[in-house]
């Protein structure tokens, strides 16, 4: 902790990037030899947002992780769960904790949990009680956009009772939740968000802004207006690199931009998405390319994103 608060105390006052803390807010970690994670394993997933995934599926430790960080001054991580096998929720934390214990990463991690299966209760508890559990992702179930309707509802979604009757425990228990769901469904999280105040909700992946036409991002950001209005509602800025393009300031710069813009400096996180965004570049370049875009925000809002404002949410 020492060492976190003396860089903080160096940044404050110089400003330069190479003394800038970093709390990845988003990041996952591996072991393709020794545990099941289906996505990994199995057959590839057909139409992966980033298209082919191949070089990512392999074991990915804390060693990977920190040569991937290259020059930039991680010190505090956030692991989200990596859809381990569903058989077994519980084993993931198991082996998150013995890792943790072992090299000292993660600080915390958000894990998995089924809001509408039967085993709800057993699995959340659990969680509750670990120190090292902040919260829970269950991705809701989600259409495409040509599909949607504002009226939309079906098993698994954020609309559905049983789903959200999961979704009620989390206060219970302590947990925050982490959304992930394309942009055109954050109408529901908007009312997820107001009919339980209580409980934090987290976006990931700035809601998924994939079309990048001037219509796809208006639509986007109109989005992000209607769940903003949540005070409960925090957002980390990752995710958004484009298939088959390398990451760049010039690609991904308004759209940085604009969702600090409507969710605000105070609720606003950076993360890596590693090794995930790493189908499409290297993290050095991403977190670099973080830091040019906001290069001219001032010091202190530069510190909320990329470390106040998760340490603050997680607890780390």
């Amino acid at each position: 902790m020492s060492d976190v608060m003396e860089l903080r105390r160096r940044f404050l006052e110089s400003g330069a990037d190479d003394d800038l803390p970093i709390a990845d807010a988003h990041q996952h970690f591996f072991d393709v030899g020794r545990n099941y994670y289906p996505w990994l394993a199995d057959k590839p997933v057909k139409n992966f947002r980033y298209g082919n995934y191949d070089n990512i599926r392999r074991t990915f430790l804390p060693d990977d992780y920190f040569r991937a960080a290259g020059h930039h001054k991680v010190v505090k991580t956030v692991l989200i769960e990596g859809e381990w096998n569903p058989a077994d929720p519980l084993g993931e934390l198991r082996w998150v904790e013995s890792l943790q214990r072992e090299q000292g990463f993660p600080h915390a991690m958000s894990a998995q949990a089924w809001l509408d299966r039967e085993d709800v209760d057993e699995v959340l508890a659990a969680y509750g009680r670990h120190p090292l559990v902040r919260g829970i992702r269950h991705k809701p179930a989600a259409v495409p956009r040509a599909e949607h309707r504002d009226d939309f509802v079906a098993p698994g979604s954020m609309r559905d009772p049983k789903w959200r009757h999961g979704y009620a425990k989390l206060r219970a228990h302590g947990l925050l939740f982490e959304l992930q769901v394309f942009w055109w469904h954050l109408i529901e999280a908007a009312e997820l968000a107001r009919d339980f105040p209580d409980t934090q909700i987290v976006i990931n992946h700035t809601g998924l802004p994939s079309d990048r036409s001037e219509e796809g991002l208006h639509a986007w950001r109109e989005a992000l207006e209607c769940v903003a209005r949540e005070p409960n509602v925090h957002l980390k800025i990752s995710g958004i690199c484009i298939p088959g393009k390398r990451w760049s300031v010039e690609s991904n710069g308004a759209v940085v931009r604009t969702a600090i813009d409507v969710l605000g400096a105070q609720r606003c996180s950076f993360a890596s998405n590693y090794p995930v965004d790493g189908v499409v570049d290297r993290m050095t370049d991403i977190f670099d390319g973080f830091k040019a875009i906001v290069r001219g925000y001032s010091v202190e809002d530069r510190l909320r994103l990329f470390y106040d404002n998760t340490a603050r949410v997680y607890g780390i």
